[in-house]
């Protein structure tokens, strides 16, 4: 039952993973063109289900979780990224996974390193934390409390940043 489940959340969350209005692209979406190669499906803040059966995967570098992360993030880094810590943290290979960082282009590697591992069900969260603030998403500090403040990686990535308070 718990694999049906977890299935059906998995497809619901391809299947919804279309944004709402695909036919103007905003800058994030033109940078994510730009860099990506689309090997990793998106999720979209619009669409996600509300479960706490999705892990959510934060591939930014322990400054910037620190600053600013989605709820119950877990922390696996980029240029460290901790393949021992995923395995132990979620040893079934079927569970469904959302990866993000700023606005989706470390995750695309993550995710496609996650892949490698063996993960079934890896989706790449559009536009980051960047665009879940954006849209009005909660972020939480390492205290674990609501903040305001999101760190904007660069001067020139938080351009993509509108709301929230941008932590350098």
């Amino acid at each position: 039952m718990k694999i049906l489940i977890s299935k059906l959340i998995f497809c619901s969350l391809v299947l919804l993973s279309f944004p709402k209005d695909s036919f103007g692209q905003d800058k994030i979406t033109k940078t994510l063109n730009t860099w990506n190669q689309g090997t990793i499906p998106y999720a979209y803040f619009e669409n996600l289900p509300e479960t706490d059966s999705i892990a959510f995967l934060d591939t930014r570098e322990k400054e910037e979780f620190e600053v600013s992360h989605l709820k119950n993030a877990i922390w696996v880094g980029y240029k460290k990224f901790n393949e021992k810590k995923v395995l132990e943290t979620i040893p079934d290979k079927s569970q469904p996974i959302i990866v993000y960082c700023s606005i989706g282009v470390r995750s695309e590697d993550i995710g496609e390193q996650l892949k490698e591992l063996g993960y079934t069900k890896i989706l790449n969260l559009h536009g980051g934390i960047f665009d879940w603030k954006n849209k009005g998403g909660q972020v939480f500090n390492d205290k674990e409390v609501a903040t305001d403040s999101v760190h904007a990686f660069s001067k020139h990535w938080g351009k993509l940043l509108h709301e929230g308070i941008k932590v350098y």
